[in-house]
């Protein structure tokens, strides 16, 4: 085992959980979760802080801001601590309370934003709130992961290269979106790689990554209310869209076998089981990546009183077995090329 003096130093790698047994398709499911910071995000935060420092513009008196639905947050917020840096992070609502608590719990000053903008809704109104900061303080860095190429390179450098070496007949990959920056630094680096991988981007319904209306959504991670600058259609070469109850239902569904997962993943496997009842065939080698656990879920996806009040109590059914041994979901998972 390894011997660290920074909490960012590690980040465990190489595990990846078959799903075939709970899914009844070949499916292996990368877990990013296994750090101190519980999700994928910490890369991304390593990555962009230790760039900013590198360029000059974070230094000593420097005040780390960033607006994040929670994992960013969490991750920055190990990071400011192990540095000596103050982070405020600008969130929203739907941040869930633990990640809140741990943000605080690590020093970070934590803003939630209620009031939805006019224009870009809730992260409309987080982003608001950023500008004003850094207007009123040059003392503020925002490393704004929506359009900070070194989110993407951290996936590029790290992650990419991690699911070659364990999968080199690998022919699908399904990433979860949000910023885009795990999507977009993996799609990059297998483009060149020695044979085609598919690139399936999962989203959530009332989410605007690909075009679509902007709706409700209630599980903080996946999906923006607005087009993500890092976004670059030319290396996806599908989207699918995932109803935030059937990603309710892969998580609990994974937790009856031991397996607690974090919404976002849910969405992963959701979007990705779905999209292999269609298109699945003998031999075929397929990876999804699951950003996060689920204990930051404990008291909403895995919370039966919330999940009744927020969706159709359908949403609380257990899949229903088919003679094969795979699992029916409703209908609500849509995909298609991408122009």
């Amino acid at each position: 085992m390894p011997v660290i003096s920074v909490p960012y130093a590690f980040n465990e790698e190489d595990l990846y959980v078959d799903l075939e047994p709970m899914t009844g398709h070949r499916l292996f499911l990368k877990c990013e979760g296994f750090n101190f910071a519980g999700s994928i995000k910490l890369k991304a935060a390593t990555e962009m802080v230790e760039s900013a420092e590198r360029n000059g513009i974070l230094t000593r008196d420097s005040i780390l801001v960033e607006s994040s639905s929670g994992n960013l947050g969490v991750a920055l917020s190990v990071i400011a601590a192990s540095k000596g840096y103050r982070f405020v992070c600008v969130t929203d609502s739907r941040c869930n309370l633990a990640a809140r608590l741990m943000m605080e719990a690590l020093g970070s000053q934590v803003h939630v934003v209620s009031d939805e903008h006019a224009a870009g809704g809730l992260l409309g109104a987080r982003l608001a709130h950023l500008r004003e900061l850094c207007a009123a303080d040059d003392r503020y860095v925002w490393l704004s992961q929506y359009t900070n190429p070194d989110n993407w390179r951290a996936h590029y450098g790290r992650t990419a290269p991690a699911i070659a070496r364990r999968f080199p007949q690998l022919d699908v990959l399904f990433i979860g979106v949000g910023t885009t920056g795990t999507l977009m630094g993996c799609a990059r680096w297998f483009r060149a790689w020695h044979r085609p991988v598919r690139i399936v981007a999962v989203d959530s319904v009332g989410s605007a990554i690909f075009g679509h209306p902007p709706g409700r959504r209630m599980i903080p991670g996946l999906g923006m209310s607005v087009r993500p600058p890092l976004l670059d259609e030319s290396y996806v070469d599908e989207a699918v869209r995932v109803e935030e109850a059937d990603a309710i239902r892969a998580c609990r569904h994974l937790a009856e076998r031991g397996f607690l997962f974090g919404g976002s993943t849910g969405t992963v496997v959701s979007g990705a089981t779905s999209w292999l009842d269609r298109h699945a065939t003998p031999g075929l080698t397929p990876v999804a990546i699951a950003p996060d656990l689920g204990e930051r879920y404990l008291d909403t996806i895995y919370q039966s009183n919330w999940v009744e009040a927020l969706y159709d109590e359908d949403a609380l059914a257990p899949p229903v077995e088919r003679d094969d041994g795979r699992t029916d979901r409703e209908e609500h998972a849509s995909d298609g090329l991408l122009p």
